[in-house]
């Protein structure tokens, strides 16, 4: 899900701390675990399989327990003995936000029935459906919920500072893994990593730290991944690009959602607008707005125009906006004259504009109808058909307790390009392959940025790959998406 420290309201940021208080763990003795046994069918391949929800305590050096770390791992049992299967380390983002949507969205045997994506169920009964698509058939699944979200837990002895910051949760991550490795008996096994939104951050950390160093974890770790999966990928959170280019990336994005709403040119497709937008971003619009004050009154309106047909906004919005339309202007504009807005987080959907509180997620047009189905369903799911029993409450997103006081390791917040670390770990094994999908429609993460974090941040291009889906921030909303996401993932998987 996305990266709301931007995003959230000066009010919410003050009031972090008076929050709820963490509800941890009773009694840290013996670790929970629920397992399962269930079979499948994923890309027409009838399978069994192993479903184990399983919690790993966190220690400090002082030997106390810090942290109740959930996973969810779902691993292929009918294979001869001997067989080395990838296994696929698997997290959302946030800060502080669950697995479910990865879990219940894409890669779990079962996914939130949603037989229209963009106009889901809001009111329960919501039931979930098998899911072919998951690649169950080519790697075994772990999923991991990070301290404070969904069972996982701050312990008595532990502090929110040791786990809620960048550094110190791709710190977790790592150790989560190495343990679940050391315990299955998989340090052999090819290792991937599958990320989404501010996950994608915590990708690319854990990824640099995974090979261990003095400088690093302080061990000579040794481990290595063969690939990293980035969704809605939000690793530059630096604004290094500059003002402008956030425009510039922006635009792709906006023609995509506008063609999509029939406010682009007759015929068109989202895939052509990219490209058209794509074009005139690299040329006439990065001229113009380099020019400034000084672009004379022929060329701007020009432009003006121009914009105008990409965007469906009409000219007058344009100018207000001195040719700088943002994502969120966008969203507000493009259906406003009809009383509707479109959504941030996946610009197909859309509310009325009338009785928004403005809240960032809970108003969001796509956050707003499809996070209820999630949960339900997940909820549901995880008791019935995993048989999880446990006194915690699931915690989708944290907002107030682990969102708002997260460490983003600078003085100032958010100001780190992590894709530096997914360099470094590329620098280190040139093995390491990346692959990046992102929505035509996402209006948070959008495909412009994610192409333009990947061509300035020394991330070797030669071994990464990108895929656009017609989805948003999850581009696996959709079955059109999910199946074109699913063939893309089984093959990067294959390589």
């Amino acid at each position: 899900m996305g990266t709301w420290k931007m995003a959230l309201m000066a009010g919410v940021m003050l009031a972090c701390f008076a929050g709820k208080a963490s509800n941890a763990t009773e009694a840290a003795g013996a670790p929970r675990v629920f397992t399962s046994e269930h079979s499948g069918t994923f890309n027409g391949h009838k399978l069994r399989y192993t479903a184990a929800v399983a919690e790993t305590i966190l220690t400090d050096p002082a030997g106390q327990k810090t942290a109740s770390v959930f996973t969810t791992s779902y691993i292929r049992t009918d294979v001869p003995k001997g067989t080395v299967r990838p296994v696929v380390f698997v997290f959302n983002g946030g800060p502080g936000s669950a697995s479910l949507w990865l879990h219940m969205g894409f890669v779990g045997p079962k996914r939130v029935d949603f037989a229209d994506p963009v106009h889901p169920p809001t009111t329960p009964p919501f039931h979930t459906i098998d899911n072919p698509d998951s690649p169950l058939d080519v790697a075994d699944i772990v999923l991991i919920d990070p301290p404070g979200t969904g069972y996982s837990r701050i312990l008595p002895d532990g502090k929110p500072e040791q786990y809620y910051g960048t550094a110190q949760d791709a710190q977790m991550t790592v150790d989560v893994i190495e343990r679940w490795t050391r315990e299955h008996d998989r340090w052999n096994a090819p290792k991937y990593l599958m990320s989404e939104s501010y996950g994608t951050i915590r990708a690319a950390v854990v990824a640099r730290l995974l090979a261990g160093g003095p400088m690093a974890t302080g061990t000579m770790d040794g481990m290595t991944l063969n690939g990293i999966i980035l969704l809605g990928q939000a690793m530059d959170m630096s604004g290094s690009a500059g003002e402008d280019t956030r425009y510039l990336t922006a635009l792709p994005t906006l023609a995509a959602t506008a063609c999509y709403h029939h406010k682009g040119p007759a015929g068109c497709t989202a895939q052509g607008q990219v490209a058209a937008a794509q074009a005139f971003a690299a040329d006439r619009y990065l001229r113009a707005l380099y020019a400034g004050n000084a672009l004379g009154d022929a060329e701007r309106e020009a432009v003006t125009a121009e914009l105008a047909t990409l965007t469906g906004l009409s000219p007058a919005v344009i100018k207000a906006n001195d040719l700088r339309v943002s994502t969120t202007t966008f969203a507000h504009e493009l259906l406003a004259p009809e009383g509707q807005e479109v959504g941030a987080y996946d610009g197909r959907y859309t509310l009325p504009l009338a009785g928004s509180a403005k809240d960032p997620v809970a108003d969001d047009p796509a956050m707003g109808q499809y996070v209820p189905g999630f949960v339900g369903a997940f909820n549901d799911y995880v008791r019935q058909d995993l048989k999880v029993t446990v006194p915690e409450a699931y915690e989708a997103i944290s907002f107030r307790t682990v969102n708002a006081r997260w460490d983003y390791g600078t003085a100032s917040g958010a100001e780190t390009n992590h894709a530096k670390d997914l360099a470094t770990a590329m620098r280190r094994n040139p093995h390491l392959r990346v692959m990046v999908g992102a929505g035509y429609y996402d209006l948070v993460t959008t495909l412009g940025t994610a192409a333009y974090t990947l061509a300035h941040a020394g991330v070797p291009q030669d071994r990464t790959e990108t895929h656009l889906y017609p989805s948003g921030h999850m581009p696996y909303l959709g079955n059109e998406a999910r199946a074109a996401l699913a063939r893309d993932v089984r093959a990067f998987l294959s390589q």
